[in-house]
């Protein structure tokens, strides 16, 4: 058998609630360590630590050390304007700061 993953992204689009419920259910039951929820309609990252056969929501993954999920955010946000290397290569100069 193998280990769970350590993170699980799902894009929500259509799924938000059964996102939040029933699949955070399951990952919780799994100890699956992060979960995130990409709310496409709201650009919005929606991020949970799993631990204790529970989850509590946070605003910094604990899976990848330093990431603020506000970062995420918003470049999530700036791909309804910018291209995809302007998005990279503001991503990248957050993550050498």
């Amino acid at each position: 058998m193998y280990p769970p993953p350590n993170l699980v992204i799902e894009v929500a689009n259509t799924s938000l609630s059964d996102d939040k419920g029933e699949k955070r259910l399951l990952y919780e039951a799994m100890n699956v360590a992060e979960y995130w929820i990409i709310d496409v309609e709201k650009q919005e990252v929606i991020a949970f630590a799993i631990a204790n056969g529970g989850s509590k929501r946070i605003n910094q993954s604990q899976v990848l050390p330093g990431l603020a999920i506000s970062l995420l955010e918003e470049a999530l946000q700036r791909t309804r304007q910018e291209n995809q290397l302007e998005i990279y290569t503001w991503l990248f100069s957050q993550f050498q700061s």
